[in-house]
């Protein structure tokens, strides 16, 4: 692979393959010497190739060979899992030995989830929605506007945003109503 391929890493997967065939050992060493757990050295490189497809448009020949760059990235990868680590195990140290939570502070928490949970049905139900259904619905329920501000916020006309509002409504309802009893069978009649 040339110099003036490299750029190509990012678009074209056939020049992809090539570069990473022919740098990949390379990279795995660079990693090996620096990282011991072989699972975290084999994330390590798949994450240089990835920030190589990444950057590979800012590749310059001039600056550096095509493996110069791949170690120059390998070694950023490198750093900042270093880094991303070193600042996880402060964090372990310094909560270490503390109850992150009581017994009381959990009944309360499981308390909240219960409550909330009407909530996450009804977000549940508008992720359902399509696109514009929902932005009527959040403009004119969630931040009070009424039908033809929230029209003029989405640049349609107020007609567009009631047929709009008139449908979401209609789905969530359908979305949140309880079963219907005569669509439940009971388990005898069932067999």
């Amino acid at each position: 692979m040339t110099s003036e391929t490299v750029p190509l890493i990012g678009t074209d997967p056939d020049a992809l393959e090539d570069f990473y065939r022919e740098h990949v050992e390379a990279v795995q060493d660079f990693v090996a010497r620096r990282v011991a757990d072989p699972h975290r050295a084999a994330d390590l490189t798949a994450d240089v190739f990835l920030a190589a497809i990444d950057s590979a448009h800012k590749y310059r020949p001039g600056r550096g060979t095509p493996l110069g760059w791949i170690y120059g990235i390998a070694r950023n990868v490198v750093a900042n899992d270093g880094r991303r680590r070193w600042r996880a195990a402060k964090a372990g140290r310094r909560i270490s030995g503390r109850a992150l939570a009581e017994p009381d502070d959990l009944a309360l928490l499981e308390d909240r989830i219960d409550a909330e949970a009407r909530s996450r049905r009804l977000y549940e139900a508008m992720d359902r929605l399509s696109a514009s259904e929902r932005a009527v619905l959040e403009l004119v329920a969630l931040d009070g506007l009424a039908v033809a501000d929230a029209a003029a916020v989405l640049r349609i006309k107020p007609a567009a945003a009631r047929v709009r509002l008139h449908r979401a409504r209609t789905k969530m309802r359908s979305d949140l109503a309880p079963p219907s009893p005569a669509l439940v069978t009971a388990p005898s009649e069932a067999l």
